[in-house]
């Protein structure tokens, strides 16, 4: 008998099959630990560019090529498509979401509809650089002022939600920007919402290069909080 299917690990990649190699089974062992049916499912891109596929298959986790398009948004949208578990948690390929800290996030599940690996409270941090930071602590402090969100870390990506909270989710955004669109409509549809923010500490990329374009991010970033701001809840 196939166990059922709770948590849902879902990983967008792009050219990561280097880091999925140590990451994927870092992962399995972490989710053999814990007393519920889960599930790996890697996003990739639409053609092959590296052995993705192989470094799946050896590490018997689901496989899927991204719909849609190449974008970081077409990823996720095909990742919450595909899931099956109750609740679906998002983590980056490139080795700054250590798979450790998934035992954080489920630990405060049961409370809370999203519990988010946060690096802007109190006892989180990030390794990246000081630019980054500020552009980043700006975009969040941004968004929360214009969206009246009031989360601390919006924009990170490393955050467990409950499933039905995603999949009626209308999601038009291409880019990076999607992260920031799902809490946005998630919390507007839901004003009773419960969030746990957990202390993170933000790790480099493990290996290779990172996909975000800063130009596009703060052009694409620029955009997105106006139609967000101004769109109307029926089209959610």
């Amino acid at each position: 008998m196939v166990e059922p299917v709770y948590l849902s690990v879902i990983t967008p990649a792009y050219l990561e099959e280097e880091n999925l190699r140590i990451l994927l089974p870092r992962i399995k062992n972490v989710l053999s630990q814990l007393s519920f049916g889960s599930e790996i499912i890697v996003i990739d891109s639409q053609k092959k560019l590296d052995c993705t596929d192989s470094a799946c298959q050896e590490n018997q986790v689901r496989y899927f090529r991204r719909e849609g398009g190449e974008n970081f948004g077409d990823a996720v949208r095909t990742g919450i498509r595909v899931a099956r578990g109750k609740y679906m948690l998002f983590m980056d390929a490139d080795g700054s979401h250590p798979p450790e800290f998934i035992r954080e996030l489920v630990a405060h599940h049961l409370e809370n509809d999203i519990v988010i690996a946060s690096r802007y409270v109190s006892g989180g941090l990030t390794e990246n650089p000081v630019h980054l930071i500020w552009m980043s602590q700006a975009l969040n402090i941004t968004y929360g002022l214009i969206l009246g969100i009031k989360v601390n870390d919006i924009s990170n990506s490393f955050k467990l939600y409950r499933s039905d909270l995603l999949k009626n989710l209308n999601l038009s955004c291409k880019n990076f920007d999607i992260i920031e669109e799902i809490l946005f409509k998630i919390s507007r549809a839901n004003p009773n919402l419960k969030i746990k923010e957990v202390p993170f500490s933000f790790k480099k990329r493990m290996f290779g290069e990172t996909k975000r374009n800063l130009v596009l991010f703060v052009i694409t970033f620029i955009f997105t909080i106006f139609k967000l701001r101004f769109s109307k809840q029926k089209n959610q």
